[in-house]
């Protein structure tokens, strides 16, 4: 079975991109979507954790179908890019003792590190809380001022001030800037000299509840490995469930939402708790190779120019839920966008003669997306064509697997003139353009295409989760519950692949270099390649 775009969509889509768009709009083959999907969240593959027999299963799929397909390796005669990381393994029987009060890993709340290093320790580390833990100058904020946490123990609230008084003229209101993601905050502590930042977890700021920060942080976790093995990181990378960080602050006699209340206003003056924390890290250190797969679609006049398509292949692994091990297949998230750029693969490489694009379009699944970004970012900093060729670069991170909706959700706005690509090509399916009905959530930096974003390189993001399926972020986004059903109808697959195959038509064949909108630093760095 395959789905197809009608023909008056069709003469919209070329209409819009000109007439060297292909004269064959894109066509879903259902069977194949599905084989894709069911196979890469099987069992077998074990929930395609990085470092595992998973990803071995899953480098040897996806080499296989660019093959059959007769793409060329991306990486010089290699479908693989090695990734090299460590996988640090914490011992869970970690205790977290504040005063006189015990806290229980998983339970009251989790704590990490990604240097490279047998055994962290916080002894008698004194507790800071740090408001936000922002410094921002462009805002007029700095939660650190006037305050040496070098050595100790942070204390800060997740999300950003904007998101916490709905105020627009705040930050950027209800939707959240890169200050409050999770990874800023621990960067900006190791910044400070901080030995450990712990994150106070709410589940709406936060836009996920405690499970999935248990998931995500009681497991084995991968990084990349600098010379100095990482030092230049905070030492404990930690989340406190709030009623644990409700306890912690009355032992110092302060109350946390008036606490809350207070570290909203400009100004606001980090305190010292007058308690000491205790931890122990201990870790279980290997060093190994993961991998990206990428192929190449050398472009007919300009293959020194080229566009990425792109969906991470890991997923979480096994893990421990309600008492017992499960395997986190991943089907949505994200063998879902795995299979898509399969496909677009396909559609693409059966382009011939004047309808080949004129462009290289290179067709990734990079690793360890789950633990950080870390395949996309040694991508970034290691691609197979330069930065200041990489025309931009399209993110699928879960797609909608039911009935096509009349919109496309756009992450972001007024960032890039890809939103204006965006827009036509919505059009032209007789959809509207929806704004990121979840802005709070900051999907914009936590995925993929962020770390080339860092690089300069513009992107879109393609992610439909919980969106059209209430439930999955409850009870499906990282859990075991995230499996292949045969009873999806895939029409929103076809629908969102056919807007993109439309949108990297019109990128592969014209001249555009889609611009930066907002003042950014990656605005900088692009200008800095001459973009």
């Amino acid at each position: 079975m395959k789905f197809l775009i009608n023909s008056s969509l069709l003469s919209c889509l070329l209409a819009l991109s000109g007439p060297a768009l292909a004269a064959e709009p894109f066509t879903l083959d259902d069977a194949a979507y599905r084989r894709h999907v069911q196979t890469l969240a099987s069992d077998e593959f074990e929930g395609r954790a990085p470092l595992s027999l998973g990803e071995q299963l899953t480098l040897d799929y996806l080499q296989q179908e660019f093959k059959r397909l007769g793409l060329a390796p991306a990486f010089g005669d290699s479908f693989l890019q090695s990734v090299p990381m460590a996988k640090i393994t914490a011992d869970q029987s970690m205790g977290l003792k504040v005063g006189e009060l015990n806290f229980a890993n998983g339970t009251d709340f989790t704590a990490r590190t990604q240097q490279v290093v047998p055994r962290v320790e916080l002894k008698d580390s004194e507790l800071v809380f740090a408001g936000y833990g922002i410094k921002a100058p462009e805002y007029g904020w700095d939660d650190y001022a006037g305050v040496d946490v070098k050595g100790k123990t942070v204390i800060v609230l997740v999300n950003d001030p904007g998101f916490a008084t709905q105020d627009p003229a705040l930050f950027k209101g209800n939707a959240m800037t890169y200050y409050g993601r999770w990874t800023y905050k621990y960067e900006e502590g190791a910044r400070q000299g901080a030995k450990a930042v712990f994150i106070v977890h709410e589940d709406a700021p936060a836009a996920y509840g405690w499970g999935v920060v248990k998931n995500s942080n009681t497991n084995t976790k991968f990084t990349l490995v600098d010379q100095d093995n990482n030092q230049s990181q905070i030492g404990v990378m930690g989340w406190l469930q709030y009623a644990a960080a409700r306890q912690i602050l009355a032992g110092a006699g302060l109350e946390l939402e008036a606490l809350k209340q207070e570290a909203l206003k400009p100004g606001f003056k980090a305190r010292s708790l007058g308690l000491k924390a205790n931890l122990v890290l201990n870790n279980q250190i290997e060093r190994a190779e993961s991998h990206n797969v990428a192929a190449i679609l050398k472009g007919s006049e300009r293959p020194d120019e080229a566009l990425v398509m792109h969906g991470h292949w890991d997923h979480l692994g096994v893990a421990e839920e309600a008492g017992k091990k499960e395997i986190l297949n991943g089907a949505v998230d994200n063998a879902s966008g795995v299979a898509g750029v399969l496909e677009l693969a396909r559609y693409f490489k059966e382009l011939e003669g004047a309808d080949r694009p004129k462009r290289s379009i290179i067709f990734s699944a990079f690793t360890a997306e789950e633990t950080g970004l870390i395949g996309a970012q040694y991508f970034a900093e290691h691609p197979p064509v330069p930065t200041a060729k990489l025309v931009s670069f399209l993110n699928i991170d879960g797609m909608n697997m039911d009935k096509g909706v009349d919109y496309i959700l756009r992450y972001g706005d007024g960032v890039s003139e890809l939103e204006s690509y965006l827009s036509d090509a919505a059009k032209a399916q007789g959809r509207s353009v929806k704004p990121d009905p979840r802005a709070q959530n900051g999907l914009m930096f936590r995925s993929d295409h962020f770390a080339l974003a860092q690089q300069g390189v513009p992107g879109l993001l393609f992610m439909s989760l919980g969106d059209t399926d209430p439930d999955y972020i409850a009870h499906k986004y990282h859990k075991g519950a995230d499996d292949y059903s045969p009873a999806w109808s895939l029409e929103g697959v076809s629908q969102d692949l056919s807007l993109i195959s439309s949108i990297l038509n019109r990128l592969a064949n014209n001249n555009d270099w889609p611009k930066w909108l907002e003042e950014s630093d990656f605005k900088k760095r692009r200008a800095r390649d001459g973009r």
